[in-house]
C-alpha cells in the first residue's frame, strides 16, 4: 500500500512563492500519475496540476498556468509543486493524489479517478 505525505505549506504574502512536496512510501515503484488538488474554504476540491508517471507530460488548471510548475523525482519518490506569484485566491488545503496501479500515462482531472491521497497541507496567501 502506498502512502503520500505532503509538506511545504505555510503562510506567505501575495506575490511570494512556496514549494510543496509529496513523498510516496510503501512501494518500490513510484512512477504513477500524480496530481495536486486544492480546496478553498466553503468550495469544492479542484484539480490544480498533474504529471504523468515518467514526468514527460503535465497539465494545469487555467488559473495557475504560468505561475505553478509540477515536477517529479522518481528516484526520490517525490512530486513537487512550485508555486510562484501567489494570490489570495490560491489559499486552501493542497492535496497530493495518485493513480496507483492504474497507469503511467493519462493525466485525469476528476478526483474520483485517483485512488490514493495524502492528508493535505495548508497554504495561506495574505493580500
Amino acid at each position: 500500500q502506498v502512502q503520500l505525505v505532503e509538506s511545504g505549506g505555510g503562510l506567505v504574502q501575495a506575490g511570494g512563492s512556496l514549494r510543496l512536496s509529496c513523498a510516496a512510501s510503501g512501494r518500490t515503484s513510484s512512477n504513477y500519475v500524480t496530481a495536486w488538488f486544492r480546496q478553498a474554504p466553503e468550495k469544492e476540491r479542484e484539480f490544480v496540476a498533474g504529471i504523468n508517471g515518467v514526468g514527460g507530460t503535465t497539465d494545469y488548471q487555467v488559473a495557475v498556468k504560468g505561475r505553478f510548475t509540477i515536477s517529479r523525482d522518481n528516484a526520490k519518490s517525490t512530486v513537487f509543486l512550485q508555486m510562484n506569484s501567489l494570490k489570495a485566491e490560491d489559499t486552501g488545503v493542497y492535496y497530493c493524489a495518485a493513480r496507483v496501479g492504474i497507469g503511467l500515462w493519462r493525466i485525469v482531472l476528476r478526483e474520483e479517478e485517483y485512488n490514493t491521497w495524502g492528508q493535505g497541507t495548508q497554504v495561506t496567501v495574505s493580500s
